[in-house]
């Protein structure tokens, strides 16, 4: 198959695709190696890269997706009304960093680690599917360790968790 044919076949996939497409998958589709199709897809990376173009190739929570340039957002909200959700609580997003950087982490570590009960912010975090559980502790009562999942990852655009950002440092006193 010619590399322009795979990349039409690789476009159509990743665009008609509701989250990221792993490499494997996309791979398999064109009967490629993983290496030459990651080469190819990379290629097409840099093709969308052109100013001129509205969108773009990433990769993201281990996958491929097409997303929108962020210099489209302000035509994007002109265009389409913002759709009505409620975003996370400061109470939630304390806790989903908490998660974040240090899982996995049991619910116990996350209240220290906050100063307060987090059983609300960990069930929004749960309902939402951005944590789940990763197993228990090896401790006494056997505590729930809970870590992101990918939908974290796409909800972030991060392909992984080495791209969160670092965090700051904390002088001592």
């Amino acid at each position: 198959m010619s590399p322009q044919k795979a990349k039409a076949i690789l476009e159509a996939i990743i665009f008609a695709a509701a989250k990221p497409v792993p490499l494997k998958n996309l791979a398999a589709a064109i009967g490629w190696e993983e290496p030459m199709t990651e080469l190819l897809l990379a290629e097409m990376m840099r093709e969308y890269q052109h100013p001129q173009r509205g969108i773009e190739l990433c990769k993201v929570a281990g996958g491929y997706q097409f997303t929108t340039k962020p210099w489209m957002a302000p035509y994007l909200e002109a265009f389409q009304r913002p759709e009505v959700t409620s975003g996370l609580s400061q109470a939630a997003l304390e806790t989903l960093a908490i998660i974040a950087y240090r899982q996995p982490v049991t619910k116990v570590e996350i209240e220290d680690i906050r100063g307060v009960r987090s059983d609300s912010a960990i069930n929004t975090l749960l309902e939402r599917e951005l944590i789940e559980e990763k197993g228990r502790q090896d401790a006494p009562g056997r505590p729930i360790l809970l870590g992101t999942t990918q939908k974290f990852l796409e909800c972030f655009g991060l392909a992984d968790l080495g791209d969160l950002p670092p965090l700051p440092k904390i002088p001592n006193k």
